[in-house]
């Protein structure tokens, strides 16, 4: 039987055990156009010494193996391989082991994915690995401590563009093919982790550029190639002057705080299709999701977004790469850091300088959903093995890590905290790490000793809630203010106080009526309740707000006075990342059901109308309709509707014509009229003529038109299908077939759940636009798949690879639920319960999505339940 979930023990035993030199790996591709072909000959070369001859190890690859030879003696495929590892007996002091096998094409986006673009018919190769499919491409030790050089050669057709990490050294044509075919060398690597090599093949459009090192610097002289890659049909959306630019800007920046020269030779990014994630960094040669390369209209938020993962990415390259954690239980410390990274380098080194409203706005807010759900963990988690750490790769470890080291500079100072880096990087290059190493640098370069900071923030779980307590004289002087903080973690259920560095803010209005700030406290928050002696005797403001500059990861609450005011003039509030701290609180508080459905609504049509901040417009209004959806009571939602309708059909109206607001409303309202028919009316009329100045009805945006129409069942005969005529793209193929699975049609429900669940030839972006178009219209044509979703559970989890299963698992969980006696007796909720008392011996990461499915809904719930009363 074949395992193919490599525990921590087993790895740690490994890594003790062996040391790796070099990889060579041949791929040969020169098939790949044959989509009956399913397979790929990989050979691989892996040269490793063992402290301990004698000994036994394994390779890990997930393909079918045709000869093994370790140390010039041939071993017996058919019992070397267990479809997922391959034996090595007997080693020597220094060993030189070759693997020949059958690697699988991939549509799931794991391993090397292989994708046909509908517009031309070229197809296009890209490998995608984190954290351990390196495995389902060619033979090796998969985990992130066994670093080694590794040099790639490929056969592909000659026609073909190929890439990988390593520069290229040659090409060969190979004349004894039937079709032109060459081979292509690149040069050995330095020594790096499996899980980020990589190789791009295909008719790719390439464009270069160059970055030279900046005089004074140590990069002074160094000239780093660059390159961007994208399918050919897509050349005319690279936009490749603007990336290039944020590209050189962003070396600019890491040049200067790190100062430590990019080790990895080129810097090439490629766009590719049907990508699971924002982007992966492989040194050399990032790939990033092609929905970054915009065929439609686009926001200055989306293009800040770009910019901010190629940051990302790029801080990657020092943190992740460079340096690299042992296990993945320190994924943090890549992943906060370059989270962190990217949001500051785009704030200072481009012209999205608001972008910490961004990462408040978005980033931030995924954090604390995530932290509140019964599966938190610490920033530092505990991963036993390879599942567990594809279900960790979540707002806790991204964003709520990069908010904890954005609390770090403030409270340590950001020069002490760039020192640090630097000794981080110049003490373990090329090697790995653990949280200990970061400490050691911090406390060096700081000197303090920030083992209890550490304990507090990276070893607890929970969102610590901050709120003023406020007492007021007759005169309406401030008589006493103190900072309550409940730091309750989840998991132990103890009180777990974290120290803040934070800023509390007095906002007043002034002769215009703008809320402005009157002043700003600087406040170290300790224990339970931290008294602030500086504002007694100051006049009480309109509002208080306690984390002002966004400096902390905390749930702010505000005293009576600052909500009465937020709640009324939101909209007055001036400073934009104040504003979006303010509107994140009020959402975290309705979510909390702390704050009703129509508060918050009442909030939000006050401040949508004046917002010019296109990403926090966008995630206000989103946020709207997902209050009405998820948490308002049946009864109250028509009501709600028309008026989020009301105000959308306005915004879209009296926006600037052709501008981003006007955009960023017509979406909004898109989204809306799959669920409201006052918004699905407004549709159709825009979609029959009615005219909108400035409004550009592109294909993007007639497809989030067509779909809310469908979930209401308004789509005229043949309207789909002449679109998808109209857009014959890899998208519109994906938005076809999530609007057409939205129409509420039993029939077309039962087939879209066949497809889904029952057929596997879906590739990853049909299957989760299939999934998501399912979901919508009338709920009554769903109860019927509730029992039928939880008797394939285990079936699914268990023919699928993880990343399809987790996505059939959690898109398909009935959480579209309505009130009906307590939230806890709701058939759903008890029907889960049953479920996991059942199957307590199933995966941990298929449960983990169950039990947080079953949070959300109870969340969604209680919501429900408290607007009742």
């Amino acid at each position: 039987m074949k395992n193919e979930n490599l525990g921590r023990d087993e790895a740690s035993a490994r890594s003790a055990l062996l040391a790796t030199e070099s990889y060579s790996v041949d791929l040969d591709l020169s098939g790949a156009r044959t989509t009956d072909e399913t397979t790929y000959p990989s050979t691989t070369t892996v040269v490793f010494t063992c402290n301990e001859p004698g000994a036994s190890t394994f390779l890990d690859f997930i393909g079918d193996v045709v000869g093994v030879e370790l140390n010039g003696e041939a071993l017996d495929p058919s019992t070397a391989s267990d479809g997922a590892r391959v034996r090595l007996p007997g080693l020597a002091a220094h060993n030189t082991v070759t693997v020949r096998g059958l690697a699988r094409y991939s549509t799931s986006g794991e391993g090397l994915h292989r994708f046909v673009d509908p517009v031309d018919g070229e197809t296009y190769l890209y490998t995608q690995y984190e954290p351990a499919d390196a495995r389902r491409v060619f033979a090796c030790f998969e985990q992130p401590d066994l670093k080694a050089s590794f040099t790639f050669a490929v056969v592909a057709p000659s026609d073909w563009t190929v890439a990988s990490n390593g520069a290229e050294a040659d090409v060969v044509a190979m004349e004894e093919f039937p079709t032109p075919v060459s081979r292509w060398s690149f040069a050995p690597t330095l020594r790096i982790s499996t899980y980020i090599t990589t190789v791009l093949a295909g008719p790719y459009h390439r464009v270069a550029d160059a970055w030279t090192g900046r005089p004074g610097t140590k990069a002074e002289g160094l000239e780093v190639p660059l390159a961007l890659y994208c399918r050919r049909s897509l050349r005319s959306s690279l936009d490749e002057a603007e990336n290039f630019d944020t590209t050189k800007r962003g070396l600019d920046f890491f040049h200067e705080v790190f100062d430590y020269p990019y080790p990895f030779g080129k810097y090439a990014q490629a766009f590719v299709p049907e990508y699971n994630l924002g982007a992966m960094e492989n040194p050399g040669l990032v790939t990033f999701t092609e929905d970054y390369l915009f065929r439609s209209a686009a926001t200055e938020a989306q293009r800040e977004a770009r910019a901010t993962t190629i940051m990302h990415e790029m801080a990657h390259m020092w943190f992740g790469d460079l340096v690299t954690m042992s296990w993945w239980d320190d994924l943090w410390l890549k992943e906060s850091f370059a989270d962190y990274m990217g949001s500051l380098a785009v704030a200072e080194a481009t012209r999205w300088s608001s972008s910490w409203v961004s990462f408040a706005n978005r980033r931030k807010a995924w954090a604390y959903v995530q932290d509140q759900l019964p599966t938190t963990h610490p920033i530092v988690a505990d991963i036993p093995d390879l599942e567990a750490a594809k279900q960790n790769f979540d707002g806790i470890t991204y964003a709520k890590g990069a908010s904890v080291l954005k609390q770090l500079v403030a409270y340590v100072g950001r020069d002490a905290f760039f020192s640090a880096a630097r000794q981080y990087f110049t003490r373990h290059a090329y090697a790995n790490t653990t949280l200990a190493d970061l400490l050691e640098v911090l406390t060096d370069a700081t000197g303090q000793d920030l083992a209890a900071w550490s304990r507090a923030w990276l070893l607890t779980s929970g969102v610590p809630s901050l709120r003023a307590e406020v007492t007021v004289d007759d005169g309406g002087r401030l008589t006493g203010v103190a900072i309550v903080q409940d730091a309750t973690d989840p998991v132990t259920g103890e009180q777990q106080p974290r120290p803040h560095r934070i800023r509390v803010g007095l906002y007043r209005f002034d002769a215009d009526g703008w809320l402005v700030r009157e002043s700003s406290e600087a406040v170290t928050v300790e224990g339970a309740r931290t008294p602030v002696p500086a504002l007694v005797g100051r006049t009480q403001p309109d509002l208080l707000l306690v984390n002002d500059d966004d400096l902390t990861y905390a749930r702010i609450s505000f005293d009576e006075r600052s909500l009465s005011t937020l709640l009324s003039k939101v909209h007055r509030l001036r400073d934009p990342l104040a504003r979006a701290t303010c509107l994140g609180a009020l959402w975290s508080s309705t979510r909390d059901a702390g704050l009703s459905v129509p508060a918050y609504l009442g909030a939000v049509l006050l401040a949508a109308p004046a917002e010019t901040d296109v990403g926090v417009l966008q995630v206000l209004l989103a946020n709207a309709h997902a209050a009405i959806e998820t948490f308002a009571p049946a009864p109250q939602r028509p009501e709600l509707h028309d008026r989020l309708g009301a105000c959308l059909s306005d915004g879209l109206r009296t926006a600037h014509p052709g501008s981003d607001l006007q955009l960023v409303w017509a979406r909004a309202l898109a989204l809306a009229a799959r669920s409201a028919t006052t918004s699905a009316d407004a549709v159709r009329a825009v979609l029959d003529g009615e005219p909108v100045p400035g409004l550009r009805l592109d294909a993007e945006l007639r497809w989030l038109f067509l779909q809310g129409l469908a979930a209401q069942g308004r789509i005229l005969p043949g309207e789909l299908e002449a679109e998808r005529e109209a857009d014959a793209t890899a998208s519109g193929r994906a938005e076809f077939t999530l609007a057409s699975a939205a129409i509420p049609d039993a029939a077309l429900k039962k087939a879209t759940w066949e497809e889904a669940v029952h057929d596997d030839q879906l590739s990853n972006t049909l299957l989760s636009a299939a999934i998501e178009g399912f979901a919508l219209g009338p709920r009554d044509l769903l109860v019927s798949y509730e029992e039928p979703y939880f008797e394939m559970l285990r079936t699914v989890w268990g023919t699928r690879g993880i990343e399809m299963a987790s996505r059939i698992v959690r898109g398909l969980y009935p959480r579209r639920q309505d009130l009906g006696s307590t939230p806890g007796s709701h058939p759903v909720v008890v029907r889960t319960d049953a479920w996991l008392t059942r199957n307590a011996d199933a995966p941990a990461a298929l449960r983990r999505i169950i039990v947080e499915e079953r949070d959300h809904l109870l969340r969604s719930l209680r919501a429900q339940a408290q607007g009742t009363r």
